[in-house]
């Protein structure tokens, strides 16, 4: 939006690109720390270099920290703060499953919470109002499950970029004022 390239016009394709960039980028870390959750570190690891943005990098972590200190303290008082950098994605894989979703569900909240995310966002912009994000996300929400079934076996060597654009709208948010 700052950098000009979406209007309520565009911003459908925009949502649509985010998701499945997210489905291809972000999920996978979140698979494999569900698959295994002793493996969090190393996930979490590889997650750090994945994430050369410095921007998303620090996004990641302290959303990722914020959810696992929310998620503990509500739900699983017994899991310990982990040392590890506590990436979102692999965070969220690893407390779904401690949680005691099945993979397939953790993933379809994975990307609805992303979608959710990213119409509240157009929201506060101002680039639509709240009904008109809702009949987006309503419109939207099959797309998102049909990108969670596509890539419910991908793995980390499954990661790619999808929407390199994104990628570099969001390194620049730190310029933005």
């Amino acid at each position: 939006w700052q950098q000009g390239e979406t209007d309520s016009a565009s911003l459908p394709g925009f949502v649509r690109d985010a998701i499945s960039q997210t489905a291809s980028t972000s999920l996978p870390f979140a698979l494999a720390a569900f698959d295994d959750p002793s493996s969090l570190a190393l996930v979490d690891e590889r997650c750090e270099a994945f994430l050369k943005s410095a921007v998303a990098n620090r996004a990641s972590r302290l959303q990722g920290r914020a959810f696992w200190t929310a998620a503990t303290r509500a739900f699983l008082p017994e899991l310990a703060e982990p040392s590890e950098l506590c990436h979102l994605a692999p965070v969220f894989g690893v407390l779904t499953q401690r949680l005691g979703l099945a993979t397939e569900s953790s993933s379809r909240l994975f990307l609805f919470l992303h979608l959710r995310g990213l119409v509240s966002s157009a929201v506060r912009l101002g680039i639509v109002g709240p009904l008109e994000a809702q009949s987006m996300q309503h419109q939207l929400g099959p797309l998102a499950e049909s990108v969670a079934t596509q890539v419910a076996n991908f793995t980390l060597d499954d990661l790619a970029q999808t929407a390199p654009l994104l990628d570099l709208w969001q390194g620049a948010q730190d310029r933005l004022y």
